[in-house]
């Protein structure tokens, strides 16, 4: 036990696990020994004499479980990126024992009594007890002992159920991949594409994780098109059991809790606060979106000559987009080199906004070769944090890209963040990596949470950075979207891979042209699926669901998101975000938060745009907070003003 890494911090700059020590055989025993002491320093908070204060409660609770969290850090990180067998294997074992063991933690009824007597006056104390005694609440704290008892065997099959939806998910994503020895039926796709897909004669293209597969823009054999198609929709079937099993679980938690579903429950400490709010808010969308679908769809299949298929849509929207704007995609993947574009554009533009600096560390290994390491220091010299890149899609990693912490940012625990980014990016068999322009907008967009966690400043952990409302979140890694095609940023990083030009200013101009193109279809299919998740969410307790498909369907066409062209961006058998993260209910807070970033973007433009001062206001208003204030007076703090709708339907033509 005295050679277990996790079992006392690590010794690395800023806490960053030691992955080069970590073994297999080290999760269990130091997993058991994090519970014990967790168990141990909570009942000393519970046992104390002392009237319960702030700091011998909340802040005790607050530097509680330290072992136990290096654990289950390292564990769920290396299971969304390199979930070998192995690590599979724990996962389904310990998450469930560790949903056991936080409600052991939030169903003890001596240490809610004790938390419901604490009084501070401290602002951002208060905001942390007000989040405290909520998670209490929620948790079923104030149950009696029946309901508690079904809430702890309902949480601890979630726990088990989400763990397995998200591996079978992996495992689909190569299972259903399309596989050929026939080359010519791949055509459209780039050599560089084509040999990073090859494998032993065979040509393998694994799934990712949305509904439309990037090739399907590309391909020009329309039978291929539909085998991918379909084999993106159809793939993991086991899962509709799971997602109804988990709906189910979720509408008798909430019924359990005094909340008509789940949506009610989730949505109460979001800044929508009500369902009627979300439902008003999609609702807006819904038609002036379907209206736009139906002109694109009229323009595909004139330049195709021919009624098309959802399998067409991406090929024919490329050729229009072509034809229409003389616009090719494929003309700017030289310009968009992966090293370039995060450390001239992406880390460029952090260090013109915020006077941020990076050093790479290559002697400070992660947890997978392809994973990149920065230290980050602040204008004045001071050091920040960590900031990790992994960039590639390989079989053991989940689709899609996201941000995490490794270390929570916390002056509390004198501790600065790690941060981690993970994109989906195709690694090729040789030479420099190229990107779309989407894959670009996807790199700044993850920096943009990696920069709330990275920018933090705040005491207390429970409320660092990202540890915002769900619906909140997502708004200033949208915000940091906009600096991808800012001119003083975009001339910095888009330079050909081979000769160095800058990309030219009239292939910009049509991107921009073109980017409005098809906005009805990206708008549709989010909304779509932000209405699936809300219509598995809003089932009351004891409703009985026999047939998932059928029920997907009429959700759809009950709220006017069905179209025979254009599915959701994830179906029920795919949609990890609600049935094995945290997003149940909480899809919608995609465009919730996007309606902050368009009018943050237009504040922006309006104040200069690239200036250090506005960059400067942006953080001490939005980011450092973190969760230590109500994100929207945060947003009213740094706008000056309430937000509105009118710059998002703009933005996406809905106006």
């Amino acid at each position: 036990m005295t050679a277990n890494p996790f079992l006392s911090p690590s010794t690395l700059p800023y806490g960053l696990p030691d992955f080069a020590k970590i073994r297999e055989e080290h999760y269990r025993p130091a997993f058991d020994q994090g519970v014990a002491e967790h168990l141990a320093e909570v009942e000393a908070i519970v046992s104390t004499s002392e009237e319960p204060t702030f700091e011998n409660t909340i802040a005790a609770l607050e530097r509680s479980g330290r072992t136990l969290r290096r654990v289950e850090t390292v564990l769920h990180t290396l299971a969304g990126s390199d979930a070998t067998e192995a690590i599979q294997e724990l996962e389904q074992e310990l998450t469930p024992r560790s949903t056991r063991h936080w409600d052991s933690i939030f169903l003890n009824r001596a240490l809610w009594d004790r938390v419901k007597r604490v009084c501070t006056t401290d602002p951002e104390e208060t905001r942390l007890l007000e989040r405290y005694r909520l998670d209490f609440v929620k948790a079923g704290a104030d149950l009696d002992e029946a309901a508690q008892r079904r809430m702890r065997e309902l949480n601890a099959e979630l726990a088990e159920l989400g763990t397995k939806f998200s591996r079978d998910l992996v495992r689909a994503s190569t299972e259903s991949a399309l596989v050929t020895e026939d080359v010519t039926e791949l055509d459209g796709l780039d050599e560089a594409w084509l040999q990073a897909i090859e494998d032993d004669g065979k040509y393998v293209l694994p799934l990712l994780n949305t509904t439309v597969q990037p090739a399907l823009a590309q391909l020009t054999d329309r039978s291929t098109r539909e085998r991918l198609y379909k084999l993106s929709v159809e793939r993991a079937p086991k899962n509709l059991e799971i997602a109804v099993r988990v709906a189910t679980i979720r509408a008798e938690q909430a019924w359990l809790l005094g909340y008509p579903d789940h949506a009610a429950f989730k949505v109460a400490d979001q800044t929508a606060k009500t369902v009627d709010a979300v439902e008003e808010r999609l609702g807006q969308l819904v038609e002036p979106a379907r209206r736009n679908v139906e002109r694109e769809a009229a323009a595909l299949a004139e330049h195709a000559g021919h009624d098309i298929e959802p399998w067409d849509w991406p090929y024919y929207a490329e050729q229009v987009r072509k034809a229409r704007y003389d616009f090719d995609e494929n003309a700017l993947r030289p310009y968009f080199e992966l090293g370039r574009v995060i450390e001239d554009g992406v880390l460029y533009a952090a260090t013109r906004l915020y006077g941020l600096t990076f050093t790479e560390r290559s002697d400070l290994r992660g947890y997978h070769p392809d994973v990149r390491t920065w230290e980050v220091f602040d204008d004045d010299g001071t050091a920040l944090g960590l900031f990790l890149l992994d960039p590639y899609a390989r079989p053991t990693k989940q689709g899609g890209a996201w941000m995490h912490n490794l270390v929570d940012q916390s002056f509390l625990l004198d501790e600065k963040p790690v941060v981690v980014n993970n994109l989906n990016v195709t690694k090729p068999a040789s030479g420099p990596t190229l990107l779309t322009f989407d894959e670009v907008e996807t790199a700044f967009h993850e920096f943009g949470h990696a920069l709330h966690g990275l920018l933090s400043a705040v005491r207390y952990p429970r409320v660092e950075g990202t540890s915002v409302p769900r619906d909140f979140v997502e708004f200033p890694s949208q915000v940091n979207e906009m600096w991808a095609t800012w001119p003083e940023i975009l001339s910095n990083y888009a330079k050909h891979h081979r000769t160095g030009e800058p990309v030219p200013a009239e292939l910009v101009e049509r991107l921009t042209a073109a980017e409005k193109f098809n906005q009805g279809f990206s708008t549709f299919e989010y909304l779509a699926a932000a209405l699936l998740d809300w219509s598995w969410h809003r089932l009351e307790h004891g409703t009985k669901v026999e047939d998932p498909l059928a029920f997907e369907k009429r959700a759809l066409e009950r709220v006017g998101a069905s179209h025979p062209l254009v599915r959701p961006r994830y179906r029920t058998s795919y949609f990890m975000h609600v049935f094995s993260n945290d997003y149940s209910a909480g899809y919608y807070s995609y465009v919730w938060s996007e309606v902050l970033d368009a009018e943050s973007v237009e504040w922006f433009k309006a104040n200069g745009g690239l200036l250090r001062e506005n960059g400067d206001r942006f953080r001490q208003k939005v980011l450092s907070v973190g969760g230590s204030v109500d994100p929207m007076d945060a947003v009213r703090d740094f706008l000056g003003r309430e937000p509105g709708m009118e710059p998002l339907l703009v933005r996406k033509g809905l106006n």
